[in-house]
């Protein structure tokens, strides 16, 4: 008897110690501790939940309470903080403009403790693409591996792939391109022995052959014209240098680098002189109006002998849709070899209010150089300044725009200082950025703890990208592809 009182007694003390409420609250004067670091940052109304973790893993259990600025309240009791979608969305779209404040309490060795509350901001900007797509890579890809891409649905956890390396062995998968976020013209490269280019509008599709005898390469770096009947690329041969005894690891570079354009109407590829020299030239993007080009341009140098000495300028040079001709001119917006330093990645918004970069201290892929940051170049003034408000002490870089150019995305290696995970911010009409936060997931921790894919070529889109995949494996070993021709 007195043996199953003592047992009673017992399981009574425990259940108390292990009470999934906080019961006998200690009160800390300190923010929680939080994985991924949500302190302060900047949501689009409807994003995802901003789930997370403690970032103690000792402690076994979290009690969050919500509250908007402008109404409602949610809650959330469990191992970490994962909320509800519906009552997330709704919370957070009556709190636009506002603030939702966040009370938790964690419980470690039987002790609840409650914190300082912290706060998220709501936007006013609203983010109301699909999502965004992105390149997984997986450890060892230089010798195989299960390389795709993939789309991410930014108002839930779903994820889906486009194509896989699975779908289409042997194959790897690189740049791929929405036309202004708009997946109905798209555009990806295939590499391998059954490479090529898939051209996609309107849901119909060609294989392109880019590479012919009189150019030095397939096409590679692209951005489509806005009226979709153009694409500027790069011809990059790329090679790789790796390094021994240093903080760098890896080098990519181009052998050479020409730029050109292609007619997606006649599939012929249009030339300039000005932009096939032996310099460098990479990275193309369009203006807004889409009357200019953005590229980086280089010095040649002997590689890779040489690659810490090459920089980039970024450069533009005019392109009239009407006769399909290049300008006469090339403008240098930032000497590299003025400053010292290598600009590459621009990136104009859709709005033609700003000129997003990179810049590193050589080079062209700032993906690889942790002193890579993001830098906002005001179109209208020339003004540029370095984003301090997203950068951390490691590599930035893969930025992309959002259809309204109110949020854009990229990527960092910040998480643990090898693989890039992509992070997204805000940006209102003067320029002022939010801080930016780790693309949710439903359990943050599990997620990216046990995710060994880095992330890179992230862009939003505005719909779904609908690609059929077993057509697509069909096409894809027929051997079936369209030869361009030099216009």
């Amino acid at each position: 008897m007195k043996k199953i009182i003592f047992d009673i007694v017992l399981c009574a003390i425990l259940c108390m110690a292990c009470t999934p409420h906080p019961q006998n609250v200690k009160h800390s004067d300190a923010m929680p501790e939080i994985y991924p670091d949500y302190i302060g940052v900047t949501i689009p109304a409807n994003i995802a939940p901003m789930n997370f973790n403690a970032a103690d893993e000792e402690v076994e259990r979290m009690d969050v309470i919500v509250k908007g600025s402008k109404g409602g309240e949610i809650h959330a009791n469990g191992k970490w903080a994962a909320f509800d979608l519906d009552e997330w969305r709704e919370l957070t779209r009556k709190n636009v403009g506002g603030e939702i404040r966040f009370k938790v309490c964690m419980l470690k060795n039987g002790q609840w403790t409650e914190y300082q509350t912290f706060v998220m901001y709501v936007s006013s900007c609203p983010l109301d693409d699909y999502g965004i797509t992105y390149r997984r890579i997986p450890p060892g890809y230089e010798v195989g591996g299960n390389i795709g891409i993939y789309q991410r649905d930014l108002h839930s956890f779903k994820e889906t792939a486009i194509l896989k390396e699975s779908a289409v062995p042997g194959q790897c998968m690189n740049c791929h391109t929405a036309n202004r976020t708009d997946p109905k013209q798209f555009y990806l490269h295939l590499r391998g022995s059954h490479g090529g280019t898939v051209i996609q509008q309107n849901g119909q599709r060609r294989w392109l052959e880019t590479k012919t005898s009189e150019t030095i390469g397939a096409t590679a770096h692209g951005c489509w014209h806005p009226d979709g009947r153009y694409i500027a690329f790069s011809l990059s041969p790329v090679a790789q240098a790796f390094y021994v005894g240093t903080e760098r690891l890896i080098e990519p570079f181009d052998l050479k680098s020409d730029m050109l354009m292609l007619d997606v109407k006649t599939n012929e590829l249009i030339r300039t002189p000005l932009l096939e020299t032996e310099d460098y030239e990479t990275f193309p993007n369009f203006s807004a109006d889409g009357k200019k080009i953005f590229f980086c341009s280089a010095k040649y140098y002997k590689v890779p002998a040489s690659v810490d000495s090459i920089r980039y300028s970024i450069c533009t040079i005019d392109f009239d849709t009407n006769t399909g001709t290049w300008g006469t001119q090339i403008d240098t917006l930032l000497n590299a070899q003025e400053a010292g330093k290598s600009f590459t990645f621009p990136r104009a918004s859709y709005d033609g209010k700003w000129l997003m970069y990179c810049q590193t201290d050589f080079g062209m892929f700032p993906v690889d150089h942790h002193e890579g940051d993001l830098w906002l170049m005001d179109l209208q003034t020339g003004h540029t300044r370095c984003l301090h408000e997203v950068n951390s002490d490691d590599a930035e870089s893969y930025h992309s725009w959002s259809s309204n150019s109110h949020w854009f995305v990229f990527t960092s290696r910040r998480g643990d200082g090898m693989y890039t995970q992509l992070y997204l911010s805000c940006i209102d009409e003067n320029g002022k950025v939010g801080k930016p936060f780790l693309l949710p997931q439903k359990n943050p921790r599990k997620y990216y703890m046990e995710m060994f894919d880095a992330y890179n070529c992230p862009d939003f889109t505005k719909t779904k990208v609908d690609f059929n995949i077993r057509e697509i494996r069909q096409e894809v070993f027929s051997d079936k592809r369209i030869q361009v021709k030099i216009q």
